[in-house]
């Protein structure tokens, strides 16, 4: 790009008397050569820019046609997946699964994020290139989201010379408007993180707070963000749409990180290769998550299209939705809208930072050493066994801690006795007593029954729950649709009345429409969180895989059994997991697998950074 160096004294003397420029906290930090460059060069408008963030009126027709992008972090590599990463994906795909039955148009992104200085280190330890290494972890996401049904869209990597082209376009953007300038920096800099710390955010020995380990002194000739210029425009954008950032406590924390003062920050590294380099000098790289954030945009670009910024922007941003762990809310939130501000882009619709999950009190994570592997837990219980247990016991946003017995405990609970019993016992008289035919349509079998208006209930509330991101509300609201008809089939005991026959016996076939009815009804609304079990309910009320994948939400509207249909023969839904036992060296073993399949080989194990 074409634009002119200025090297001015005076305006680095004025810049640095800004007190919002502060200096890293342990050491004196030494600015020089603040470049300037042409102000009008794009001809974007940063008031209408920051404008499009925020809740409009009047739009409603233009944005129910627009796409709904939902992105997942891009996972570092420098491991292979651990639960908290799963745990975000599933979180996602229930989402995303939940606005298509909407029918909505969504494009789902995940992927992996592959460069910087612990990739190199974790690809050293295993005795690979950083290439080969990223290839092996990144295949394991891959493999990891099939076994865990997850329907993502785009699956981008960082090392995809797409994503290096637009990378370059948008740095070049952000360079000719001004906010990019070289200086030395000198502070405490945690590698796990790939960030520079405040002193007073540490722990004692400047232990990271996030990784608990020693952060390390680190002088660098690097280029930097002027993150300070827009700290007045996130301020603004913040205070017109206080939805941006959810739940409302992280907003909170973003509001007191832009209070205290924005420092810029760093966006090259002098002393890392492996990275995208920068485009005015060779040299250096560019920072993990000036890199990774633009990951979100180049997803977007198709792969027979030319790698180009404006072709990826107009092919679905703005983002709905950036689902994030609340540790890596301050990129999203505070660096990344500003980036986009500078580059004269839309900001995303909402940021939203979930909790932590825990194990032994902990936060779980590759660079602690505690993690729960997530391809144990869906060999041993199934990929709808973890998705609901995590969706349903973790309110969504909060931490949450896992325990098998707690896990065996609400999965039997739910998934074996409330909904896979019910329907194997409703199924199972209705064999035995009509053939497994319904006798009548589920709307006239319902007339002057409570049941009906109790589902419709519960139905509206797990919509509502779904939509504003309360995964596990929503979760409850289906499984006392699945109550209510347990207590409907035992209040009315259709067994003893086939018994009687007659009367009595038409009553009891009428009953198992009812219960059947209720059945179809979870299958739509759960399918979300479980998409197999719910797809396996379908099919044995006799529809096929076709029309299963073709509901909407639409289909949770009571009446769609219809009078004359066959039921397929009834067959177990979830098997009730067993509580496992320990064998005499001490591993734990499940007494009856929940699911038998080929275990698949495991992604290579790698050194931790």
């Amino acid at each position: 790009m074409a634009g002119r160096v200025n090297y001015c004294s005076i305006q680095n003397s004025l810049w640095l008397l800004n007190p919002l420029h502060s200096k890293a906290s342990i050491t004196t930090t030494h600015f020089r050569n603040r470049l300037t460059f042409p102000q009008n060069l794009f001809s974007y408008s940063k008031r209408a820019i920051l404008c499009t963030c925020s809740a409009r009126n009047g739009e409603s027709n233009r944005e129910s046609t627009d796409p709904f992008v939902l992105t997942t972090p891009l996972y570092y590599v420098n491991a292979p997946p651990h639960m908290g990463s799963a745990y975000t994906t599933i979180a996602a795909d229930a989402i995303a699964r939940f606005q298509r039955l909407l029918g909505k148009k969504v494009i789902f992104i995940t992927g992996t994020d592959e460069h910087g200085e612990k990739i190199a280190a974790a690809a050293a330890a295993s005795g690979s290139s950083p290439s080969e290494h990223c290839d092996v972890i990144s295949q394991s996401y891959k493999t990891l989201w099939k076994d865990l049904d997850i329907a993502y869209d785009k699956f981008i990597r960082t090392t995809d010379p797409k994503h290096e082209a637009i990378v370059k376009e948008f740095y070049s953007r952000v360079l000719a408007n001004g906010d990019i300038y070289k200086a030395d920096y000198e502070g405490l800099y945690c590698v796990n993180c790939e960030e520079y710390k405040d002193e007073k955010e540490l722990l004692e020995n400047h232990c990271c707070p996030v990784h608990l380990r020693p952060c390390l002194a680190r002088k660098e000739d690097n280029y930097f963000f002027a993150l300070s210029k827009y700290q007045k425009s996130l301020e603004e954008t913040l205070t017109r749409n206080p939805d941006f950032v959810q739940p409302s406590y992280r907003l909170n924390e973003v509001q007191s990180w832009i209070r205290s003062g924005l420092r810029d920050f760093s966006i090259s590294r002098a002393s890392v290769d492996w990275g995208i380099p920068v485009p005015n000098d060779t040299k250096q790289t560019i920072y993990v998550w000036f890199d990774a954030l633009l990951g979100y945009i180049s997803a977007l670009s198709e792969e027979k299209d030319q790698s180009n910024l404006q072709t990826a922007i107009s092919s679905g941003w703005p983002a709905s939705l950036h689902l994030i762990g609340k540790d890596i809310l301050r990129f999203h939130a505070v660096y990344w809208p500003a980036m986009l501000m500078s580059a004269g882009f839309t900001l995303p619709k909402k940021v939203f930072g979930h909790g932590f999950l825990t194990k032994d009190g902990m936060k779980m994570g590759k660079s602690l050493g505690n993690t729960l592997e997530p391809n144990e837990l869906v060999h041993n219980f199934g990929p709808d066994a973890v998705r609901y247990f995590f969706l349903k016991e973790v309110e969504f946003g909060n931490d949450g801690d896992y325990s098998e017995e707690r896990f065996i405990n609400i999965v039997n609970a739910h998934l074996a006795n409330t909904i896979g019993n019910l329907l194997s016992r409703t199924l199972g008289l209705l064999k035995k007593n009509c053939q497994s035919t319904l006798v009548v349509d589920s709307a006239i079998a319902a007339e002057g029954i409570a049941l009906k208006d109790t589902v419709e209930k519960l139905v509206e509330n797990a919509l509502v729950h779904y939509e504003n991101l309360s995964l596990s509300s929503a979760c409850e609201a289906v499984v006392e649709i699945g109550n209510a008809g347990n207590s409907y089939i035992d209040e009315r005991a259709p067994w003893s009345l086939f018994k009687q026959g007659g009367d009595a016996s038409g009553a009891a076939a009428k009953d198992l429409v009812l219960i059947l009815e209720v059945m179809r009804i979870i299958a739509v609304a759960l399918s979300p969180v479980t998409p197999n079990l719910c797809w396996g309910i379908y099919e044995q009320l006799g529809y096929s895989k076709d029309q299963f994948n073709n509901v909407t939400w639409n289909d949770t509207k009571w009446g769609g059994l219809k009078g004359g249909q066959v039921m397929a023969q009834p067959k177990p839904l979830f098997a009730r997991i067993e509580q496992r036992t320990e064998s005499e060296d001490g591993v734990k073993q499940a007494v009856k697998p929940a699911v038998k399949k080929e275990k698949k080989p495991k992604a290579q194990v790698v050194a931790e950074a």
